[in-house]
C-alpha cells in the first residue's frame, strides 16, 4: 500500500495532465446532445482520478472524516440525481453552484485560521478573491434555487434604494479585503465574508425572473472560478485547471445567452428586465380579443398539414410534457408531416433547459434546430404549435420600440400561416410581460395543462382513421 502511495504521489503531474486533457473532453462532448453522455464520462473519470491523486497527496489526512463525508455526499448526489424531476433540475442546478461556493469559503476560513502556516502578500490575495467569489456565489446562488423553485422567501427586491446599497455592500467588502491583504487582520478577513453573503444575495435579488436563464449561467461560472482560486491557495494544479475550465465556458455561455436577448451582461445584473409585471409598450390596459380553440382543432390542423414547428417552453417542462410532445411528433411523422422543434437560446429556467426534456423523450437531434437554423423557414411553415412559451416568440421585441424586450433576437413564429400557443391563462407569465401573438387573427390559443392538451391532441388524431 505505501509502494502504491508513492508511486501515486510521485506520478501526481501526469495523473492530473491526464485529469485535465479529459476535462477538456468533457466540455468538448457536452457541446452537442448528440455526445453529450460520452462527455459525462469523460467528466467522472476525470473526477475520479483527480480525487483518489488528491487523496494520496494529503498529508497527514484524518481517513474516517474524508471518506465519511465522500461516502454521504455520494449517497445524497445519487439518490437527488434518481428522484430530482426535469420540472425541478433548474433550481437543483443553482443548489448544485451554492454548494461549490460554501466549499470555497470553508477552504479559504480553513486556510486562514491555519495558525502554523504563514500568509504573504500573494496568499492573502488568493484567498481574498477565493473567499469573496465563493461567498457571493453561495448566496446569490441559493436566492436563484428560491426564485426557480418559487419560495416565499426569495422575494424581488425593487425600489431605488437597492442599487446604493448594492454599492456601499461592495465598497465595504473590497475596503475590508483590502484591510486584510494590508494588516493580515482576521476580524477583517470574517467582515469581508460576511459583507460578500449578503451582497451576493441583495446583488441577484432584484434580477427578474425573465433572466434567471443568464444568472444560472453566470454563477456556473463563478462557481468555477471560486474553485480555481482557491485551487491557487491550496497548490493544487488540478482544481486551478478544472475551475478555469468552468469557469471559462460559463462565462462564454452567459455571453452567448446575452447576445441572444440582445442585452450586455451588465445590462442584466444592473438593468433588469421583468422585475415586475408590465405589459409591453403601447398596452392602454384595454381588454384584448383572442380566438380559443380545442385540442381537437389543434389535432385537425397539424394533421392537415405539410409543414409543423414546435415551439416548446417552460410550460411543457411545467406540464412535464415532453413525452406526450414524442408521441405526437411520432404520429405526425406516420401522418407524413414535416415536423421539426425550434429552440431559443434562453428559453426555460436554465441554458439548454429545453434541449435536455427532448433528449429526455429521445426526439431525434436531426430534428431539433436552434433559432437561427429555423427562423427562416417560419414563412414557409404551415402550423407552428407553442407549448408555454412567451418572450422567447413575442413579435413586439421587433415591431415594439417601447417594449423592454425591443431588439432581442425570437422565434419568428408570428410568419407561421397558423399559430396555436398552449397556454394555462392569458397571465404574462413568468417575466411579466404580454405578448402580441396571442391577439393576432392567426392565432389560436388553447388553454389547459401541456401534457393534458397534447395528449388530447394525440388521441383527436387517432380518432380520425
Amino acid at each position: 500500500m505505501n509502494d502504491f502511495s508513492t508511486m501515486i504521489a510521485a506520478n501526481a503531474d501526469w495523473f492530473y495532465l491526464v485529469g485535465a486533457i479529459l476535462f477538456v473532453l468533457t466540455l468538448r462532448g457536452l457541446s452537442s446532445p448528440k455526445t453529450a453522455i460520452r462527455g459525462n464520462r469523460f467528466g467522472m473519470a476525470a473526477m475520479a482520478i483527480a480525487v483518489v491523486t488528491t487523496f494520496f497527496l494529503a498529508e497527514g489526512p484524518v481517513l474516517w472524516l474524508i471518506i465519511g463525508a465522500m461516502v454521504l455526499g455520494a449517497v445524497v448526489g445519487m439518490w437527488k440525481a434518481k428522484t430530482v424531476a426535469m420540472t425541478q433540475m433548474p433550481e437543483t442546478v443553482a443548489l448544485m453552484h451554492s454548494f461549490v461556493g460554501l466549499a470555497a469559503v470553508a477552504i479559504a476560513l480553513a486556510t486562514v485560521l491555519h495558525t502554523e502556516q504563514q500568509h504573504g502578500a500573494v496568499a492573502r490575495v488568493e484567498l481574498f478573491i477565493g473567499c469573496f467569489i465563493g461567498a457571493i456565489t453561495f448566496s446569490a446562488s441559493v436566492f436563484a434555487f428560491g426564485k426557480l423553485a418559487a419560495k416565499s422567501w426569495a422575494k424581488t427586491l425593487v425600489g431605488g434604494w437597492v442599487k446604493p446599497v448594492q454599492a456601499l455592500l461592495f465598497i465595504a467588502m473590497i475596503g475590508f479585503g483590502g484591510m486584510y491583504f494590508v494588516t493580515d487582520s482576521l476580524p477583517a478577513f470574517y467582515a469581508m465574508a460576511v459583507i460578500a453573503v449578503i451582497f451576493g444575495w441583495m446583488w441577484i435579488a432584484p434580477i427578474g425572473g425573465g433572466d434567471m436563464p443568464v444568472v444560472v449561467s453566470l454563477l456556473n461560472s463563478f462557481s468555477g472560478w471560486a474553485a480555481a482560486g482557491i485551487g491557487f491557495t491550496l497548490g493544487n494544479s488540478m482544481l486551478i485547471i478544472a475551475g478555469s475550465l468552468v469557469g471559462s465556458s460559463g462565462a462564454i455561455l452567459s455571453y452567448i445567452m446575452c447576445k441572444a436577448m440582445n442585452r450586455s451582461l451588465l445590462n442584466v445584473l444592473f438593468g433588469g428586465m421583468g422585475t415586475s409585471a408590465v405589459a409591453a409598450g403601447g398596452d392602454d390596459g384595454a381588454p384584448k380579443n383572442y380566438k380559443a380553440g380545442s385540442a381537437e382543432d389543434a389535432g385537425f390542423l397539424m394533421a392537415n398539414a405539410s409543414n409543423v414547428v414546435i415551439v416548446p417552453g417552460y410550460g411543457m417542462a411545467q406540464g412535464r410534457a415532453q413525452n406526450a410532445v414524442k408521441e405526437l411528433y411520432e404520429l405526425l411523422k406516420e401522418e407524413g408531416v414535416n415536423v421539426r422543434f425550434a429552440i431559443h437560446p434562453v428559453a426555460g429556467r436554465m441554458p439548454g433547459h429545453m434541449n435536455v426534456l427532448l433528449a429526455e423523450a429521445d426526439v431525434p437531434y436531426d430534428d431539433i434546430l436552434e433559432m437561427d437554423e429555423i427562423n427562416s423557414d417560419f414563412a414557409s411553415t404551415d402550423v407552428v404549435l407553442v407549448i408555454g412559451a412567451n418572450d422567447v416568440v413575442n413579435p413586439s421585441a421587433k415591431d415594439d420600440p417601447t417594449s423592454p424586450i425591443f431588439g432581442m433576437p425570437i422565434l419568428e413564429v408570428s410568419k407561421a400561416q397558423t399559430v396555436m400557443v398552449i397556454k394555462r391563462s392569458m397571465s404574462t407569465g413568468y417575466a411579466g410581460l404580454d405578448n402580441s401573438l396571442f391577439y393576432m387573427d392567426k392565432t389560436m390559443m388553447i388553454f389547459g395543462d401541456a401534457k393534458k392538451m397534447v395528449e388530447e391532441m394525440v388521441r383527436s388524431i387517432n380518432g380520425a382513421h
